[in-house]
């Protein structure tokens, strides 16, 4: 052990004649130790909101929507045979968008209804992979004598909001008009309750609503015509890669968009956010470095004589600095380690057990609340707040070494 280390230990460990600086030491290594701990979950539980957000919003809806400028299109079986053969897809599917009015007996609630295919659909959004969605004849077929209504596919929440259960019977009402002797009348079906899905995402599980892709076809008298393909892709994140290829293939009047795209703002938002109360907490530990910095200066005050003698007896200023940038470094990295295992600590306890239920009429997604530990993340903090501390003894440390220690002793 070098004599710099030892002396350091023997200042850290010696009794200081004042309480006060004792204090200040304490004070600072539970400042270094709060704003740690405060850190590491903050970006944890905030790491963990966008991970989940993410999973949730990906699977409730496809990783490219590909679309064509005027409007629906007829010969969507080609283009689906064309997306399927380009590098990088899974899987494909038609739909049809429309808004509508869905009511049952027992109320009434605006909806985004969408017409899908149940053959393909569940390969493209993992949610629907066990939908049950009978189109209006195929159904007719089995009991002629009597029609059985089309299947329809309701969100959870949406089904909660309608007080509907499996088996029940409500009625789609469509903005698209329908001429009669009286004027021109909304369009209205009735629709079977077949099933239900739960996509996490309380905006989807509350307004969302499949139904077969030919009766979307037949209430928006769209004839064969779709309004989009859903696209899904091996790897999420070569999402605008695999959709230029798309959109090289089929050239204009095509066009595509990504799951990047359709939720930037949200993402980008979240990032902002995370980075913004980065830098909030971290003034917690450059707080405490003051305190740091201040235990140091005092120290050195009261050490003046010791200095002197130690210059005197032939130690460097190099050696000098040494002593006190080691004496905050221990406070610095004592600090650090209690908050990084009280934080460790607390993301699995919040990860583990319940303590805290997000509201989903509020939140985006009714859950707990979500934590991911990035090693990444966990290294980021760790040293920012032991370069903080490091910053922090510089200025006492040179001042030490610039002592002369024949005025040191005079007036020490």
């Amino acid at each position: 052990m070098g004599f710099e280390l030892f002396i350091g230990g023997r200042y850290l460990r010696a009794r200081q004649k004042q309480a006060f600086i004792n204090l200040i030491t304490i004070l600072s290594i539970a400042g270094v130790t709060v704003g740690v701990m405060a850190l590491i979950v903050v970006i944890a539980v905030m790491s963990g909101f966008e991970a989940d957000l993410k999973a949730r919003i990906l699977g409730g809806q496809s990783h490219i929507l590909l679309l064509r400028h005027g409007g629906a299109f007829t010969d969507y079986p080609r283009v689906l045979k064309e997306v399927e053969k380009v590098d990088g897809v899974e899987a494909a599917t038609p739909f049809i968008y429309t808004q509508g009015m869905l009511r049952s007996k027992s109320g009434a609630a605006g909806a985004v209804v969408r017409g899908i295919d149940p053959a393909t659909a569940g390969r493209v959004i993992k949610t629907l992979n066990d939908v049950s969605l009978p189109y209006q004849s195929e159904s007719n077929d089995r009991q002629s004598s009597s029609p059985e209504a089309p299947g329809i596919v309701l969100g959870r929440e949406l089904a909660k909001h309608l007080g509907v259960i499996e088996g029940n019977i409500v009625y789609l009402i469509s903005p698209s008009a329908m001429i009669t002797p009286i004027g021109h009348v909304p369009a209205m079906k009735q629709f079977k309750v077949t099933g239900f899905f739960k996509s996490g995402m309380y905006e989807f599980d509350s307004s969302f609503a499949y139904i077969n892709l030919n009766d979307a076809q037949e209430i928006l008298r769209m004839g064969e015509a779709v309004t989009g393909i859903e696209v899904r892709v091996r790897d999420i994140y070569k999402a605008k890669e695999v959709a230029g290829k798309i959109i090289d293939k089929l050239q204009y009047p095509y066009w595509a968009r990504d799951w990047m795209q359709m939720n930037q703002n949200l993402f980008r938002a979240l990032k902002i956010e995370r980075r913004v109360m980065f830098i909030i907490l971290t003034l917690i530990i450059l707080v405490a470095a003051f305190n740091i910095a201040s235990t140091l200066i005092m120290m050195v005050m009261g050490k003046t004589r010791d200095i002197a003698i130690l210059k005197a007896m032939g130690a460097t200023h190099k050696s000098i600095r040494k002593v006190f940038v080691f004496n905050g470094m221990v406070i610095g990295l004592i600090g650090t380690m209690l908050g990084l295992c009280l934080g460790l600590i607390l993301c699995v306890a919040l990860k583990h057990y319940d303590i805290y239920e997000l509201t989903g009429d509020i939140y985006y997604f009714t859950t707990t609340l979500p934590v991911k530990l990035e090693a990444l993340n966990v290294i980021s903090i760790v040293s920012a707040a032991l370069v903080i501390c490091f910053l922090a003894t510089l200025y006492p440390a040179n001042q030490a070494a610039k002592l002369n220690p024949v005025e040191a002793l005079r007036y020490g």
